[in-house]
């Protein structure tokens, strides 16, 4: 069972990857953030958010790039390595698993429909999931 105060350091640790996305982050550096061991903190972060911290950092990750996707000024490269991703493959895969679509195909298609929404309603409507 997860304790508050495991809770409280677990939400310390994510909202280190909220923040330092774009950073290299493993999991070691992120246990410590939460005063945890690492298998500790694998477990205890599934448990509290329902996703591995991996899942978690990936979809925060998928979620900067829809945006910087959508401005158009970037290659899918660019925003990958831009996102904290060193592998272009890897990135592709997981965007293409949450979003549906390729990096590729999603920069291409037209995003005007959603310039009218305001940002905070925007996100909580495109944030990606699993599917």
């Amino acid at each position: 069972m997860t304790t508050r105060e495991d809770l409280v350091r677990l939400r310390q640790a994510r909202d280190r990857m909220d923040r330092e996305y774009a950073e290299p982050l493993d999991i070691t550096s992120l246990a410590r953030t939460a005063l945890m061991s690492p298998g500790h903190f694998q477990r205890t972060f599934r448990e509290a958010y329902g996703e591995t911290p991996y899942g978690y950092l990936m979809t925060r990750r998928v979620e900067r790039a829809k945006t910087l996707l959508r401005r158009g000024d970037l290659t899918v490269t660019e925003v990958c390595l831009a996102v904290g991703c060193t592998s272009l493959g890897s990135f592709s895969s997981r965007f293409t698993e949450l979003v549906g679509e390729t990096p590729s195909a999603y920069r291409a298609r037209s995003h005007e429909a959603g310039e009218p929404i305001p940002p905070c309603v925007a996100r909580t409507f495109t944030r990606p999931r699993r599917r």
